[in-house]
């Protein structure tokens, strides 16, 4: 369960850039692994989603909102969960 108490608070026009997202009507199935999702399977269905995120003309935004949420699952903003915990532990506190 995603830890809700550390969610940015909302604000008036947060969520305007979703209604341009490349992915905006898509499986979300591409975005999300089905559970024991590894190995091959996992890298074709993320390179799948990173390839829909490669052409979205809001990608920094989706990516700003995921670090800031510290969103814990699927694809955001061209990055997997774990690239974006990589760079999260990477910045200064």
């Amino acid at each position: 369960m995603a830890e809700i108490r550390r969610l940015p608070v909302p604000r008036q026009g947060d969520w305007d850039w979703q209604v341009a997202a490349a992915c905006r009507g898509s499986d979300t199935g591409t975005f999300y692994h089905p559970e024991n999702e590894r190995g091959p399977s996992r890298v074709k269905r993320e390179m799948r989603a990173k390839a829909v995120c490669a052409s979205c003309p809001v990608i920094e935004n989706c990516l700003r909102w995921a670090l800031s949420a510290r969103e814990p699952y699927g694809v955001w903003g061209g990055l997997s969960a774990e690239e974006r915990e990589v760079r999260l532990a990477r910045q200064p506190a």
